[in-house]
């Protein structure tokens, strides 16, 4: 499985809301033992570990579509075999759903894997709330998660890391049923 979280490089974004993904990637391959992948044409960070790629693109996330072509290309991976991690305007704090293509909703980073790969990947929605104000919303998504929310990313995180492993050998509807957070 390719599994790729979207985010942003660099330390200012380490905590915000649109890096949810590199969130839940890194938490993900703490624990295993993995490799680095060092291709400068992937424009991304890749962990190897047994038959996975985790994958944190350099893009920064408008350009996300662009890392992950080049490595589905190079290992010649199937859209149905690629899970993308994405926090979610639309879905309340610490929802968490999972789909299979649909639209972008605004969300530059799925507008640029759409145009890159197509829309038939498995999606892992992580809701991040939205703000008040709809013209806040480009700072809304760049803004730290409070403490708050950090906290219950605690509970959040490894919940959403069980159903990703669950992805892996059980079909999307089963999935739906057992790791849906509302």
């Amino acid at each position: 499985m390719l599994i790729v979280g979207l985010g942003n490089i660099g330390d200012k974004y380490v905590l915000t809301r649109h890096n949810i993904g590199f969130m839940i990637i890194d938490e993900m391959i703490k624990n295993l033992k993995t490799s680095s992948i060092n291709k400068s044409n992937f424009k991304a960070d890749v962990y190897k570990s047994s038959y996975d790629l985790f994958v944190k693109p350099k893009t920064y996330m408008n350009l996300s579509g662009e890392a992950v072509i080049a490595i589905k290309n190079y290992y010649k991976i199937e859209n149905e075999e690629i899970i993308v991690i994405h926090d979610d305007l639309d879905l309340p704090f610490g929802t968490v759903k999972f789909k299979i293509g649909g639209g972008h909703g605004g969300h530059n980073g799925l507008k640029s894997l759409d145009c890159h790969i197509g829309k038939d990947y498995i999606r892992v929605r992580v809701g991040i709330g939205k703000p008040e104000n709809k013209e806040d919303v480009a700072n809304y998504v760049l803004s730290n998660f409070s403490k708050e929310e950090l906290n219950r990313l605690k509970d959040i995180i490894p919940h959403t890391i069980k159903a990703i492993e669950a992805l892996k050998v059980e079909s999307i509807n089963e999935v739906k049923s057992k790791f849906t957070l509302k």
